[in-house]
């Protein structure tokens, strides 16, 4: 039995795809999973709580209270006892929810409070699957380090044909099994990763920025940590909400307060990836109050940064990986191989500004890979948390390649 002595904790919610959940129920339990189930009050009006309990063997928890006496379902319990916490069929009303916090049931709060990771199987009719707030809802969610299983297409209850059923119970068996047989590569290894932009003060109201939103980085730091490592990441000013107790967050603003977290940190580390996008100029002086405008037309003399990723090349040892980012609009396979050859790069990660759907800001990048041998790997357009598997993927591949992990 693959799943012997693992903990799972399975949430069902109000879709029409709910009767999968027992047959998913069943396949874990075979292969020796210990299974809680969570259900959602909609979640019953589809399949009932005697079933899904017969099957565990356990009673199913779907109120805060479980009776009049006082005593209480402990969602903090759960969170701790899990080794996996899989939501399947996860509806939109519940995905939202999850990226938002909305804490108005069992499920929910057990999420919220889940110290281990947490698979995601939407189910959903195709035009609430691909409309924007939910496919934004997913991709926060999968910025949160959650791992989705992707829905299947097919026919749909509304007798549509298209994305948004619940991948079959068997599929979604395999991919818990595949999850826990992952050997975790990069078990007892620090890095250092950096992400989104930084702001250059010209005044206490103004600044020089740019529109990098950090979910690259972010994406990385995540996958870093599923593989086993220690991640510090140091981000600049963005909106994404750290909810990982693995990784840990320094912000910083500037270019300067970026390298000398870097620079502090570095030599404690077994590689950095450095993602952030960060200024090459900086004001040269930095007003003390708010510049007024008092004429037409406003100078500002700028002064180059310190460059971090070359700086950390020049410090780096044999034993760690250091890998950059180039972000090109022309020549951009020979303008990022001299990039990882001038600041003594290991890898280098190309993003071309002429690929649609991989600039600033989106959910989606298309990269190429580049490595001291310059034979570039090129990929196709992904969600960045399959990007960021790619490139952690290849990190593992050259550190091995070089000795420095043990097999």
């Amino acid at each position: 039995m693959r799943l012997s002595g693992k903990h799972i904790v399975l949430g069902v919610t109000g879709s029409i795809a709910a009767y999968k959940a027992a047959y998913l129920l069943r396949g874990l339990v075979k292969e020796g999973a210990e299974v809680q189930v969570v259900m959602t009050p909609s979640a019953k009006e589809f399949i009932t709580s005697v079933t899904m309990s017969a099957l565990s063997g356990k009673p199913v928890i779907s109120e805060f209270f479980s009776t009049n006496d006082g005593s209480w379902n402990s969602h903090v319990d759960l969170g701790q006892w899990a080794d996996l916490m899989l939501i399947a069929p996860a509806t939109a009303a519940t995905l939202g929810k999850m990226a938002h916090a909305v804490c108005d049931n069992m499920l929910i709060t057990t999420y919220l409070s889940a110290k281990c990771p947490v698979m995601i199987a939407p189910a959903m009719d195709l035009d609430m699957f691909r409309h924007p707030a939910n496919l934004r809802n997913i991709e926060l969610l999968r910025a949160d380090g959650n791992l989705i299983i992707e829905p299947g297409e097919g026919a749909l209850a509304s007798g549509l044909h298209g994305k948004g059923r619940m991948e079959e119970p068997d599929v979604i068996v395999e991919e818990v099994i595949k999850f826990f047989g992952q050997k975790k590569k990069l078990l007892n290894k620090h890095f250092l990763v950096t992400a989104g932009p930084t702001y250059e003060k010209i005044d206490p109201v103004r600044f020089i920025g740019n529109y990098s939103s950090g979910k690259m980085g972010y994406a990385i730091a995540h996958e870093l940590v599923r593989a086993g490592a220690k991640v510090t990441l140091v981000s600049g000013p963005v909106e994404i909400k750290n909810t990982n107790p693995q990784i840990k967050v320094i912000a910083v603003e500037s270019a300067h307060e970026m390298h000398e977290a870097c620079i502090g940190l570095f030599p404690q580390t077994d590689g950095a990836v450095m993602c952030a996008a960060v200024a090459d100029f900086t004001p040269v002086q930095v007003a003390g109050s708010k510049i007024k405008r008092e004429k037409d037309d406003l100078m500002i003399q700028l002064k180059p940064t310190r460059d971090i990723a070359s700086d950390l090349g020049q410090m780096k040892s044999d034993q760690q990986l250091l890998v950059g980012f180039a972000l090109e609009t022309d020549d951009e396979l020979s303008n990022a191989f001299a990039k990882l050859t001038r600041k003594n790069l290991d890898l280098i990660v190309l993003n071309s500004l002429n690929d649609h759907g991989a600039g600033f800001g989106v959910d989606t990048n298309k990269i190429t890979l580049i490595g001291k041998n310059n034979n570039p790997a090129f990929f196709e357009l992904k969600s960045k948390a399959e990007v960021a598997a790619d490139i952690v993927a290849a990190m593992v591949s050259e550190m091995e390649r070089k000795g420095k992990l043990q097999e």
